[in-house]
């Protein structure tokens, strides 16, 4: 006889191994169903920490190598890509092991094996070495999303690659070229450059890092121009072969047309919501023409008790977004009130120098109609920044004209993720430029660009 759950997550991503937690937590029996063999989803297995680990350890390298202008002697800097690579299997192998620990401790059922819908309430579960059938009540949908391609191009993560791909390069390109200026395709593309390769990037738009506040997104160019990465804007990509030495990405930008040779492509166009192999049109649950699952406010699709969170449904694809929805639907499956501000979710760049937002930017204020004041404040005329060598880019913040609310914080700058969350704080409780003012930063911080935009809203910085 079938095993019965209270409910059963379908993947075990940041969406749904939180959401899982969450709900055993809450008293009800539940299942996670993860077809990768490990948990964690794309972000902690080929997305968001290997990518941070790479992206710390080349800045580390690049860091070494300049070690000699701030009056550190060493012998010859050397890469051994190999034990990088080790280092970064590693950290995900800890992390993701972790995960499973977490779900003994709240005694989550583990099921490995790809989940489809047999009928409403009942799970098939497939994995090479048998086949299961579990019941449940209710079913949540996490199974996040796969990077997507541009038309006739598969990936081949050799030559033509993904963010998974990148991750995994075991020689270093010599040249890299990456389609799309967005945040993916951007830190890869300085991890790689940090190491020594000449990489070039390919945006189909007119500026890079689309939906940034465009101040941001301009500043941040110039200073990856500074790090040597190439831009080509304004530029379609129409076709890329393959041959012995690598690719050849052709391309047109207003009737012109070029070539570009190099031994590896990163395709970095965005990602689609992976809901293959679910049996959705079976169950009749409905999806937008982007595939992705529609869900009312509750997260429930169109039939009853099944429900959706993370990268399958709308709005940003991002792991701390998908936590969120995960802790949310659990608790409203519980009879509780949980719910998801989608106002104030930040989204970081983990670059160097990083970017960081939370809120409006002001095209969207513009658009809307909005009066507002803007606040900035550079890290040049930041102590701490100037002291340790960090002194690009600055802190925006907005705030609305008449209340002084603030509506949007957007960031260039060192440990830009980290200082967010506090403005982020500030906005969920509905702060003002003036609360931000008159609370004291300690001193030298980095923070201290954040009181001094404060101050900047109504030209009252003292500092510059």
């Amino acid at each position: 006889m079938a095993e019965k759950f209270d409910v059963t997550v379908i993947g075990g991503g940041p969406a749904g191994y939180v959401c899982a937690i969450r709900l055993s937590q809450l008293g009800l029996k539940t299942a996670c169903i993860e077809s990768r063999g490990s948990l964690g989803g794309t972000c902690l297995n080929i997305g968001c920490i290997p990518s941070k680990s790479l992206l710390n350890m080349s800045e580390s390298f690049h860091k070494a190598k300049n070690f000699s202008n701030i009056g550190i002697e060493t012998g010859e800097i050397k890469l051994n890509l190999e034990k990088m690579m080790s280092n970064k299997e590693s950290s995900v192998a800890t992390l993701t092991k972790g995960v499973e620990f977490l779900f003994k401790k709240n005694k989550v059922t583990y099921i490995k094996g790809v989940g489809s819908f047999n009928e409403k309430n009942e799970i098939l579960v497939k994995n090479d070495k048998s086949e299961i059938k579990i019941k449940t009540d209710k079913t949540i949908i996490s199974t996040g999303s796969e990077p997507l391609s541009l038309p006739g191009i598969d990936f081949d993560e050799k030559k033509i690659l993904s963010s998974t791909g990148a991750l995994n390069i075991s020689k270093l390109p010599k040249k890299m070229v990456v389609v799309g200026g967005g945040y993916i395709g951007l830190e890869m593309g300085s991890v790689w450059s940090r190491l020594g390769t000449e990489v070039h990037v390919i945006e189909y738009l007119d500026h890079i890092t689309p939906g940034l506040d465009k101040e941001i997104s301009n500043e941040f160019m110039k200073i990856l121009k500074k790090q040597n990465i190439k831009f080509e804007l304004n530029t379609k990509v129409e076709k890329i072969t393959k041959n012995e030495q690598g690719v050849i990405i052709e391309t047109s930008n207003k009737g012109s047309k070029n070539k570009i040779e190099a031994d590896v492509v990163l395709i970095s166009v965005g990602r689609k919501p992976y809901t293959d192999k679910l049996n959705l049109e079976k169950m009749g649950v409905n999806l937008d023409k982007k595939g992705k699952i529609k869900v009312n406010k509750n997260f429930e699709t169109n039939v009853k008790n099944i429900y959706a969170i993370g990268d399958v449904i709308d709005g940003p694809m991002l792991a701390h977004k998908a936590e969120e929805e995960g802790i949310a639907v659990a608790e409203l499956i519980a009879g509780q009130s949980g719910h998801v501000n989608y106002d104030v979710i930040p989204g970081v760049i983990y670059t160097s120098p990083e970017v960081a937002y939370v809120g409006k930017n002001e095209e969207e204020l513009k658009e809307k109609k909005i009066n507002y004041k803007v606040g900035k404040f550079p890290f040049m005329a930041n102590s701490r920044a100037k002291a340790i060598n960090e002194p690009e880019g600055f802190v925006k913040i907005l705030a609305e004209s008449t209340s002084d609310k603030v509506l949007g914080v957007h960031i260039i700058g060192p440990h830009a993720g980290e200082m967010i969350a506090e403005m982020s704080i500030a906005m969920e409780f509905g702060a003002s430029s003036e609360d931000i003012a008159r609370t004291c930063h300690a001193h030298p911080t980095f923070s201290e660009a954040i009181k001094e935009a404060a101050l900047s809203v109504d030209k009252r910085q003292i500092h510059s």
